[in-house]
């Protein structure tokens, strides 16, 4: 009950109305329904609740889960749709270092003469030689076959 006392939600009339049409009609994400029920469930502003043991076995979901929908509640202000609705997460989280002109300067390391001692070039002495220029980041040499083969580009 820790986390009833520490972030209560209290629901209006018309978000539990909502709610309840959320769980009931349509076509919506189980995991959106589940948010929902659990919403339902501890919502103080009808009366006293449950446990959050009694609470998570009637659901079927996890204390856990009872104590994050709480949380995520209290984050969003009390806004019923962003607490039932997926995240949205940055895109991409981790910006690419592959860019543009990166592709370009490797495709044209990869179209030039190899180095000495080689007949041509491999994915493996690309990786070595693109940790020499300064230009380009440090790749992987699967990152450097994905990007070859992406432009068609053959190594001969």
């Amino acid at each position: 009950m820790g986390s009833q006392k520490k972030r209560p939600v209290r629901l209006t009339t018309q978000d539990r109305e909502e709610l309840v049409r959320v769980t009931r009609t349509g076509v919506r994400g189980a995991s959106m329904i589940m948010r929902a029920r659990v919403l339902l469930a501890l919502d103080t502003s009808v009366g006293e609740v449950d446990s959050k043991e009694v609470i998570a076995t009637r659901l079927g979901v996890s204390g856990e889960t009872l104590r994050l929908v709480a949380k995520r509640f209290a984050e969003t202000g009390g806004d019923v749709h962003a607490t039932i609705e997926r995240k949205k997460r940055d895109l991409p989280p981790v910006p690419s270092p592959v860019t543009g002109e990166v592709e370009a300067l490797l495709i044209a390391m990869a179209c030039s003469q190899p180095p000495q001692g080689h007949a041509r070039w491999s994915l493996r002495l690309l990786e070595k030689h693109v940790a020499l220029v300064e230009d380009i980041p440090d790749l992987d040499h699967s990152t450097i076959g994905r990007i070859l083969k992406k432009r068609n580009c053959a190594l001969t």
